[in-house]
């Protein structure tokens, strides 16, 4: 899995942007977490973790 940053938008000269990861549908389907999910995240020195609100 990559990170991937996109440009999100531009405002007063300032640029904007937003994160996206795809994690693998099996990852998914073993988490049982659904599209329209929302997910709570935590992070710690190079460790982002997930969960299921």
């Amino acid at each position: 899995m990559k990170v991937l940053k996109e440009k999100s938008r531009e405002y007063n000269g300032k640029e904007y942007y937003r994160y996206r990861i795809n994690i693998p549908e099996e990852i998914i389907n073993e988490a049982q977490i659904k599209e329209g999910d929302e997910l709570d995240a935590t992070a710690k020195k190079g460790e982002i973790h997930l969960k299921k609100k």
